[in-house]
C-alpha cells in the first residue's frame, strides 16, 4: 500500500477527502496486520525514498519483493486506467487486471447493456438492476405497483422541523495524526479540517450506515430534495464516502434500507429513493463513465466557456443559496445532492462556465469525489454538456425553485419575487436567459415546452430587460464577489411556508414571475 503525492494533488483535494484517504488507508492497513496476520508493506508519504508517484512506488515494490506476478484491482478514474496499462510494458511479471467488486454491474455487463443504445436513460438500466438484483421486488413486480416514487419525494422542510442529530466521528490518534500531516505537507488546498468526522474505519461505517437507516431513512424520502440554511446533513445517508472508499459494500447498504421497509421500519418511498441512488444513478453513471471515456470529458454541447467566478472558492456571494453551500462545502466536504445539482450546479449551467472547470471544482472540493462519478453526474445532468446521453434535458431553474425547497431565499440580499432590476435574483433572469440563449437547439425538447410556452408570449421588451440584466449580473462576476445592492432587513421577507403540489411534473422549470 502506497501513498503517493502524485494521488493527492492531481487535483487540490480538500483536505478532509485526504484525511478520509490517508487515514482510511492507515487503518486498513492496521487492520490487515491484526486481524489476518498479513504482511504489508506499507509507503508513507514521509517514507525516506518515496518516488512521490503510484508507478514509481509499484517499480520499487517489485524490486523489493520479485513476485512471479502483480494483481491489481482495476481503478476508479482513466487516468489511472492508462497508467496501468503502461505498467504492463514496464514491468517484467505479467501484470493481472481484475473487475472492481465494489460495484453490483461489472463494467463489461454495462457495456452490453448500452450498446446500440442512442440514449443511455437511468431509470431503463435501474429497472433491469432492479430485476438483477431482486430489491424491492415483488417477483417480477416492482413492490408497491411502481418502479419510482419521486414525485413523493419533494416535500419542502417545515420551517418548525427538527432533524436528527447526525453520528459523527471523533479522530482517533491515528487520524489526527493524518491531520497533522495534511496540514503541514497541504496547507493551500481547500477546505477546513476542524470539523472532520467521517468514518475512516469498516466498524464506523457500519456504525454510520445503522444510524442512518433508523434515525433518518423514514423520512428521508419526504425531505431528500429539501434544503436548509445552516443545516447541512438533514437526513441525507452520509454514507458516500465510506461507500466509495471501500468500507462499506452496495449490496449490504441496500439490503439494510430493504430490510427497514420489510419490517414497516421505513416507508416504500424513502427506501425506494435511497436504493435508486445506489443501485440507480451510483451503478448507472460509472458504468457510463467506462462506456464512454476519454471522449466523453471532451464534448461541450452547450459551448460554454465562462470562467468559475471564485465565489465557488471564496463563498463571497450575496446570493444566500451559493454561499451557504459553499460554505457547507469548505467546512465539511459535503453537500446533498440537491444542494450540488439544483444551487450550484444549476448556476453553472446558467452562467456558462466551462465544463472543464466545473468538474474540477467538484472533484476537488467533495469526500465522495472520485472521477468516475463526479464526471457524469456534473458534466452530464448538471451542466448537459454531452448533449442529452445522459440527460434528456438541462436541470435548469430559476430562483423560483430554490424558494420552494428551501429557506435560504428568506434573508437573501436578493429579492426571488422581483422580476428585473439589480435587486432581483440573478437565477431569475439567467434561467430565462439561459433558456433564449440556447432557444435553437432547446425548444423542440418536449420535457421543455412548458417554459416554451411562457417565453413565446414573452414580448420583445421583456427578452431585452432578460438578456439585459443576465448580460449586466455575468459580466460583473470576473474574479471579484457578486454583491447585490443592500436591502434593510424590514426589506427581507420571512420565508413563508406553501404548499408544493408533489405531482407537478418539471416542477424546478415553472417560474410564476415570468
Amino acid at each position: 500500500m502506497v501513498e503517493v503525492a502524485e494521488e493527492a494533488t492531481y487535483v487540490r483535494h480538500h483536505k478532509q477527502k485526504l484525511v478520509l484517504v490517508l487515514s482510511g488507508m492507515r487503518h486498513f492497513a492496521a487492520d490487515l496486520r491484526r486481524e489476518r496476520g498479513a504482511r504489508v508493506d506499507y509507503v508513507s508519504l514521509e517514507d525516506p525514498g518515496n518516488t512521490g508517484s503510484f508507478t514509481g512506488e509499484l517499480l520499487r515494490a517489485v524490486a523489493r519483493h520479485r513476485p512471479d506476478r502483480v494483481v491489481v484491482t482495476e481503478p476508479g478514474e482513466w487516468r489511472v486506467w492508462e497508467m496501468m496499462r503502461a505498467w504492463g510494458e514496464a514491468l517484467e511479471v505479467p501484470l493481472e487486471i481484475r473487475d472492481d467488486t465494489r460495484f453490483l454491474c461489472p463494467r463489461s455487463v454495462f457495456a452490453r447493456w448500452a450498446e446500440g443504445r442512442a440514449e443511455l436513460r437511468m431509470e431503463t438500466f435501474y429497472r433491469a438492476m432492479r430485476r438483477r438484483t431482486g430489491f424491492l421486488m415483488e417477483g417480477r413486480e416492482p413492490a408497491g405497483g411502481r418502479w419510482n416514487f419521486d414525485r413523493d419525494n419533494r416535500r419542502r422542510l417545515p420551517a418548525d422541523h427538527a432533524v436528527p442529530r447526525r453520528l459523527r466521528f471523533a479522530p482517533d490518534a491515528v487520524t489526527r495524526g493524518v491531520m497533522a500531516l495534511v496540514a503541514r505537507r497541504f496547507p493551500d488546498h481547500f477546505g477546513e479540517l476542524e470539523a472532520f468526522g467521517w468514518p475512516v474505519t469498516r466498524a464506523e461505517a457500519l456504525d454510520a450506515l445503522r444510524h442512518f437507516v433508523e434515525a433518518c431513512l423514514p423520512a428521508f424520502g419526504d425531505y431528500q430534495d429539501a434544503m436548509r440554511a445552516d443545516t447541512p446533513f438533514l437526513y441525507h445517508g452520509l454514507i458516500a464516502p465510506a461507500l466509495n472508499l471501500g468500507l462499506l459494500d452496495p449490496e449490504e447498504v441496500c439490503r439494510a434500507a430493504e430490510a427497514a421497509y420489510r419490517r414497516g421500519g421505513a416507508p416504500l418511498n424513502a427506501v425506494e429513493g435511497f436504493i435508486r441512488q445506489i443501485i440507480g444513478w451510483r451503478e448507472y453513471v460509472r458504468g457510463l463513465y467506462w462506456a464512454r471515456m476519454p471522449d466523453y470529458a471532451g464534448t461541450n454541447a452547450l459551448s460554454a466557456g465562462r470562467d468559475l467566478p471564485w465565489f465557488y472558492w471564496s463563498g463571497e456571494t450575496d446570493m444566500a443559496c451559493l454561499a451557504g453551500c459553499v460554505r457547507d462545502t469548505r467546512v465539511h466536504a459535503h453537500a446533498h445532492h440537491i444542494q450540488r445539482l439544483m444551487v450550484l450546479g444549476n448556476f453553472a449551467l446558467l452562467a456558462g462556465i466551462a465544463p472543464a472547470q466545473v468538474e474540477a471544482w467538484f472533484l476537488v472540493v467533495y469526500a465522495d469525489a472520485y472521477e468516475w462519478v463526479e464526471l457524469p453526474n456534473v458534466h452530464g445532468m448538471a451542466l448537459w454538456a454531452d448533449g442529452g446521453l445522459l440527460g434528456s434535458k438541462p436541470y435548469a431553474a430559476s430562483g423560483a425553485y430554490i424558494d420552494r425547497m428551501s429557506d435560504y431565499c428568506g434573508d437573501c440580499a436578493y429579492d426571488v419575487r422581483a422580476r428585473a432590476g439589480p435587486g432581483a435574483c440573478p437565477f431569475n433572469a439567467l434561467y430565462w436567459n439561459f433558456l433564449i440563449a440556447h432557444e435553437a437547439r432547446l425548444r423542440h425538447n418536449p420535457r421543455l415546452a412548458m417554459p416554451y410556452r411562457t417565453l413565446a408570449r414573452m414580448s420583445a421588451a421583456r427578452r431585452a430587460e432578460i438578456t439585459a440584466d443576465a448580460g449586466r449580473f455575468l459580466a460583473s462576476l470576473g474574479n471579484a464577489p457578486a454583491a447585490a445592492p443592500p436591502r434593510a432587513p424590514s426589506e427581507r421577507r420571512p420565508h413563508r411556508e406553501r404548499a408544493v403540489d408533489a405531482g407537478t411534473p418539471d416542477l424546478f422549470l415553472v417560474d410564476p414571475s415570468g
